[in-house]
């Protein structure tokens, strides 16, 4: 008896321990007994009830359980040290989303999940109850800075990579998105058409503009489709991120090249520009932009002129633009020309300001004695400094009566102050003619004013040279004697005849006012003697010999100089 007890004991024991390592590890479908307390009740038809945790029920995000419901719990623990079985509802959720994901993935289907939580590397996904893990490069088709947003937000996720015995699964976002894309950019390249206007997305930002996604495909949005008015960098208008509307300006469907542009979605502003800027009209603009050769002033949004380096200022040339205007400074500019079809408006600074030369003009008539600093000695003359920032030229002819320019041009140094008297304001050359001369008497009007080609002057030599002499009239006029003009007789022709400081009566043969210089002749002065001579004693038809004639004109001569003499001298 005692041995068929035993027997039936160990067939006992080992019927529960059989069934109870059959049953540990397996989910089960079981019956709601109680729902009240933090645990709930279940029958799995075992030898006892199991029970399960309420708070994973709610973590499930089932509804409310009442008694008599059934569900699918996992089993634990046959039996604890209270004799009832030990179940999980999330380990049981587990097990069921696990064999419904590797039906997926077998499939090649995508899955639904949220993304709960960062780790190293990437992000964990629940995916109803299986824990994923989320690459960071997986998230999106571009990086993301802030994935707060997607965080908790139901999400499509295609499986890239599974393991059950190690529960590990690899899901990818941006997968989804990019077989998305692409869709979405086969049935775009179908209805794309020039003209049309979309929204997109600032994709990536160069020096030369900005990629902007439009759902699948990228087109390019140059920098000078931006806006109407200059934008000298994109990222001066555009931010990666950004959404903005766009126009398809062209599209080749052969190499699938899209240009966008943003500002033909607003009015040209250059439609009317030469209504709206008249030629000589002024307004006021900001300067935008500095170059070696200008700078650019915008009238408006859109719609900027270019005032040349040379339109700038009127006496500083040959400087930078820049150090004359800054960019962002308002100035007050004139319309000098424009070119709507070339969309060019020259504009001009300096005829907003008074011209220094009409100014001068104006105050300073011909005439007029200034004072100024010698700027600048040149081989033309001096440049005085006059008001207005202008330089007035003192030309070396117009230095000295007397001295020539080369002489009297050594008696001033730069920095130097001088008079002068105004001669002449031309306006268009922007030029003014001083003279230091001027201001005092010329030496030589009053001593030429008695000398008159044709008559016989006293002559001072003053320089014997091989060509003539160089002589002097009433002391200040100078004058020359040209070598074949020392005597009626080709042999007295011989400048070296006559000494320095000799005196000589010549008649005058030319007298040049531009020069100031007299042309005179001992020949002429002769022959003209002769004429006379024969005219009042005679002719040689008379008997009277040539000899003759000139000895009595000569004796005649000094006869009266005798008593011109004597009459001095009483």
């Amino acid at each position: 008896m005692a041995e068929a007890a035993m027997e039936s004991f160990e067939e006992l024991l080992k019927e529960s321990l059989g069934e109870s390592d059959s049953i540990e590890g397996t989910v089960l479908r079981g019956t709601v007994l109680t729902a009240d307390g933090d645990h709930i009740l279940v029958d799995v038809g075992l030898k006892s009830e199991g029970r399960v945790p309420k708070k994973e029920f709610g973590r499930a995000g089932e509804g409310e359980l009442r008694v008599g419901d059934t569900v699918d719990v996992y089993v634990e623990r046959y039996e604890d040290r209270d004799g009832l079985i030990v179940l999980s509802r999330d380990k049981a959720r587990r097990e069921e989303a696990w064999n419904e994901l590797e039906k997926a993935f077998a499939d090649s289907q995508r899955v639904r999940g949220a993304i709960y939580g960062r780790v190293k590397g990437g992000f964990t996904v629940d995916l109803n109850g299986a824990m994923a893990f989320l690459p960071g490069s997986q998230v999106d088709i571009r990086p993301v800075r802030d994935i707060t947003p997607l965080l908790g937000q139901p999400e499509v996720f295609q499986i890239l990579k599974m393991d059950r015995s190690r529960g590990n699964i690899v899901v990818s976002r941006r997968a989804v998105l990019e077989e998305t894309r692409a869709e979405e950019r086969a049935k775009l390249m179908q209805t794309l058409e020039e003209g049309m206007i979309l929204d997109g997305v600032v994709k990536n930002v160069t020096d030369y503009g900005a990629f902007v996604d439009l759902g699948g495909v990228d087109g390019l949005l140059h920098v000078t489709d931006i806006s109407w008015k200059r934008v000298n960098h994109p990222t001066d208008a555009l931010s990666i991120g950004q959404t903005v509307k766009v126009q398809v300006i062209r599209f080749n469907r052969e190499t699938q090249r899209i240009s966008l542009g943003m500002k033909q979605l607003e009015a040209d502003p250059w439609e009317g520009v030469d209504l709206k800027y008249p030629k000589n009209a002024k307004f006021a603009g900001r300067v935008t932009n500095i170059t070696d050769y200008g700078a650019f002033v915008e009238l408006e949004p859109g719609v900027e002129g270019l005032v040349h380096v040379s339109e700038m200022s009127w006496t500083k040339k040959n400087i930078h633009p820049g150090k004359i205007v800054s960019t962002s400074q308002e100035v007050e500019v004139m319309i000098l020309d424009v070119d709507p079809d070339k969309r060019r408006i020259s504009l001009g600074l300096k005829q907003c300001l008074g011209n220094p030369w009409v100014d001068f003009k104006e105050s300073h008539p011909i005439g007029t004695e200034v004072e100024g600093e010698i700027k600048n000695i040149t081989e033309f003359g001096l440049f005085v400094g006059l008001p207005g920032e202008i330089d007035g030229m003192v030309h070396l002819s117009d230095l000295d009566w007397t001295l020539s320019g080369d002489e009297a041009v050594k008696d001033y140094q730069k920095g130097q102050v001088v008079r002068a008297k105004v001669l002449d304001v031309d306006v268009d050359k922007e030029r003014i003619s001083l003279g230091i001369k001027q201001l005092g008497d010329d030496p030589l009007a009053s001593a030429s004013g008695d000398v008159r080609k044709g008559q016989v002057v006293t002559c001072v030599v003053s320089q014997v040279t091989d060509g003539g002499l160089e002589v002097t009239v009433n002391d200040v006029l100078p004058g020359f004697i040209r070598k074949a003009e020392l005597a009626r007789d080709r042999a007295e022709q011989r400048p070296e005849r006559f000494a320095v400081g000799e005196k000589v009566d010549a008649k005058v043969t030319n007298v040049d006012s531009k020069t100031r210089k007299l042309s005179l002749s001992i020949k002429a002065r002769e022959v003209a003697e002769e004429k006379q001579a024969m005219a009042e004693f005679g002719s040689t038809d008379s008997g009277a010999s040539l000899g003759d004639i000139l000895g009595a004109s000569l004796k005649q001569a000094m006869e009266k100089k005798a008593a011109e003499a004597d009459k001095d001298e009483g």
